[in-house]
């Protein structure tokens, strides 16, 4: 099967409490596949979208689980790496009552800072419409390298890039090295997800969601999507030939749901926006899909349970 979507970025381990409360408290955790780009990678697949994945975890029982883990779910092997000398990257996962989380992260030297630039060859990049990243890979070892060269070979060849930063404080020295590194990748984004938090790390100005997503325009994408957590999410995008929308801006107020886990939740809302994207959605459409995977990926624990498939939203998308 040939794959014209290609996600990269880390696959990890999620250890999931048993019961909200601080890492101190928690007595039991359940092993859960997770990672970002990974999380993107199999909601795609739910969306009847797969894509190829590349990322690299150790040849441990942590990658070996995730490995299995991405291949059940409907995920081809091609671009995954095993690498013998690193291991598998954890991350420990707490809540709060609201289902709000925080992370605990193993990830020092781990396979998945050690992509390569170069591994996805010209080749296959002329057969891609689609490349997505996200800022986790920027933060430590070779896989920044990767990162950048993957996006900016993916520009140059004519594929439609989106980003999501994924903001996780713990993971860089300071502020001022996580902006300098996410505004170089968004040179090379056309679609950009990220929160209110994330827009305001990286230096955008504004008063409002929409306004800090409409500076960020400037910085690149010719498409940001502003989530909002329960409130919905608003997307911006730049009236010109370079951007696919005949409307300038959306809002959607979100979707009721019962909040289990918000693990996961951006990831499948960035999936619900590159698959109506695809579908040639209109702006308002793209929004509310994406809107309805997210939120329908909080409703069971872990990051990848509860992604929806297309019969799973038709009631909440009527």
């Amino acid at each position: 099967m040939s794959h014209d979507i290609l996600v990269a970025g880390e696959a990890l381990v999620d250890f999931i409490p048993v019961r909200p409360g601080p890492i101190s408290s928690v007595e039991g955790f359940r092993r859960r596949a997770g990672g970002a780009p990974a999380n993107v990678a199999v909601a795609l697949a739910r969306l009847e979208h797969a894509p190829a994945f590349w990322t690299r975890v150790g040849d441990d029982p942590f990658g070996r689980f995730l490995r299995d883990t991405l291949a059940e779910r409907g995920l081809p092997d091609r671009f995954l790496e095993m690498d013998q000398e690193a291991k598998t990257a954890l991350a420990f996962v707490t809540h709060d009552d609201s289902g709000d989380r925080s992370f605990s992260f193993y990830r020092d030297d781990t396979a998945d800072t050690r992509l390569e630039p170069g591994r996805i060859g010209d080749s296959t990049l002329e057969d891609l419409e689609w490349i997505h990243a996200g800022g986790v890979t920027l933060s430590s070892g070779r896989s920044r390298e990767a990162t950048f060269d993957l996006l900016d070979r993916g520009t140059k060849r004519g594929c439609t890039t989106s980003f999501d930063p994924n903001a996780r404080p713990e993971l860089w020295p300071d502020g001022r090295t996580f902006r300098r590194f996410v505004l170089d990748a968004l040179a090379d984004v056309d679609v950009l997800k990220a929160t209110r938090a994330e827009l305001e790390a990286l230096g955008f100005d504004g008063e409002s969601v929409a306004s800090l997503a409409r500076d960020a325009l400037d910085a690149g994408p010719h498409t940001v999507f502003a989530t909002r957590g329960s409130a919905g999410s608003v997307a911006v995008a730049v009236a010109a030939a370079e951007s696919p929308w005949s409307k300038a801006k959306a809002l959607h107020a979100g979707y009721e749901v019962d909040v289990v886990d918000a693990t996961g939740a951006g990831d499948a809302f960035v999936a619900g926006a590159i698959a109506g994207m695809r579908e040639d959605r209109n702006l308002e459409e793209t929004l509310a899909f994406a809107n309805a995977v997210g939120a329908a990926a909080t409703t069971a624990s872990g990051a990848m349970t509860a992604l929806p498939d297309r019969s799973d939203l038709e009631s909440m998308l009527e």
